[in-house]
């Protein structure tokens, strides 16, 4: 699902070229039978980075049962998962999603805040209507965190108020998030902000905007999300970028430019991000927000190949 398509619907504020020359027989795609619970991933499937998948990635291997493509995640070594309308699905079926997830030794990745109305609701305006909503949407994402033991959950405070300057925006931004940041730090949970490229019209879009206001609102509720699809298209250097904002990012997405399909399928050098990601440290979710640049399973094997490619680097 195209991240601006999500947040339109149901967002106050606020997601192969070829791979040629890639081996794929040494890759072996592990097929989960239904009602079983699949075995845990086998060494030489482990990644370095923690890579999240998310729903209808491997459902031509997997079908279309959420439970089985979460077992052959697993399978494959992808330990973590993301699912940005987790806060759409019935109760009993994030219920399901979190015992499996236990069961399978899977973390949480991040999932949207559903705070109902849409992008231009933003809270870059200031409007008390707009903050109530946002607000009543992180009293939810609590009892949804809960149900799969997550702990990030991604904001986009929305349009650009052209009618307000750029400061009195952001200060209402602050005052929202910090609003925010109250109702979600007594349960150990993060909000995450991601600047988007999808449009010029969003008011967050750059990596160290988004570090201002999370040193403003001054909380380990309000962190980063650092989308490197996203930060290539609207200012580069991502390296460079990652590097001096590193203290406020706390989880970070991926997708290859242009196209926003898995690594090696774009201009990304991303085996090296991955290995300067690595050595710093990062002990958290890489979520694959992205798009599969070929169908049907040969995609999928595809992907994953791609992903043991870039994840090859030196430690």
């Amino acid at each position: 699902m195209k991240r601006r398509d999500f947040f339109v619907k149901s967002s106050l504020a606020a997601g192969t070229a070829a791979l040629t020359g890639l081996s794929t027989s040494s890759t072996v795609l592990a097929q989960s039978k239904p009602g079983t619970k699949a075995p845990a991933a086998d060494p030489k499937n482990k990644f370095k980075l923690n890579y999240a998948p998310h729903f209808g990635m491997f459902e031509n291997s997997a079908g279309k049962d959420l439970i089985d493509q979460l077992k052959f995640m697993a399978d494959n070594g992808f330990m973590a998962l993301e699912d940005n309308g987790l806060m759409g699905r019935p109760v009993e079926m994030q219920t399901k999603i979190g015992e499996t997830l236990a069961k399978l030794g899977m973390t949480m990745g991040v999932f949207v805040v559903d705070k109902g109305g849409n992008s231009q609701n933003s809270l870059a305006a200031g409007k008390q209507e707009y903050i109530d909503i946002f607000l009543n949407g992180c009293k939810r994402a609590v009892e949804t965190a809960k149900r799969v033991n997550a702990k990030w959950m991604t904001v986009v405070p929305g349009d650009y108020e052209r009618n307000l300057p750029i400061g009195i925006q952001t200060a209402h931004v602050v005052e929202a998030l910090r609003r925010g940041a109250e109702i979600l730090e007594p349960h150990g949970l993060t909000m995450v902000l991601e600047p988007l490229s999808d449009t010029p019209n969003l008011f967050l879009r750059y990596s160290d905007q988004t570090f201002l206001i999370c040193k403003a609102v001054n909380s380990p509720a309000c962190k980063i999300l650092f989308d490197i699809y996203h930060m290539q298209k609207n200012e580069g250097r991502l390296i460079y970028n990652m590097t001096h904002t590193w203290d406020e990012i706390a989880y970070i997405q991926i997708g290859d430019e242009p196209g926003r399909k898995e690594p090696t399928t774009g201009e990304i050098n991303y085996k090296n991000v991955f290995e300067f990601i690595h050595k710093k440290g990062f002990k958290g979710v890489m979520g694959m927000e992205h798009g599969n640049f070929k169908p049907g399973k040969e995609g999928e094997l595809a992907l994953i190949e791609a992903y043991r490619q870039v994840d090859s680097f030196k430690v």
